[in-house]
């Protein structure tokens, strides 16, 4: 028990949401839910970009994802939400901004 093995570094940096971001973003999941529009989602943390995709159903592809890239900070801004088709509904420096448009499809939701 005298020899300890440290653990391998990661060489690579990751991107990920912090915990205020990921906050926001799962409390947005959690009404979709509750509202019965979403049902799955998943993380996707590399060594460029940040994803959350949001499903219907598991088996399909994301109704919509959101993509944390600090790499464009310091042009359109680090924010994007991709639509089911991989377009962009929105670009932007805050997060908030960002999430307008679902935020804005939440409240029809509850209200229809």
């Amino acid at each position: 028990m005298d020899n300890i093995t440290p653990l391998p570094q990661r060489s690579t940096p990751q991107v990920a949401f912090n915990r205020l971001e990921l906050d926001r973003i799962l409390s947005l999941y959690g009404r979709m839910v509750a509202a019965g529009h979403w049902r799955d989602y998943a993380l996707d943390l590399g060594a460029k970009a940040a994803s959350f995709s949001a499903f219907r159903r598991s088996a399909e592809n994301p109704e919509v994802r959101i993509v944390k890239d600090p790499a464009l900070r310091t042009k359109q801004g680090e924010w994007i939400l991709y639509g089911e088709g991989g377009v962009v509904l929105k670009r932007g420096h805050d997060l908030a901004g960002v999430l307008a448009p679902i935020e804005r499809r939440l409240v029809k939701l509850v209200e229809a």
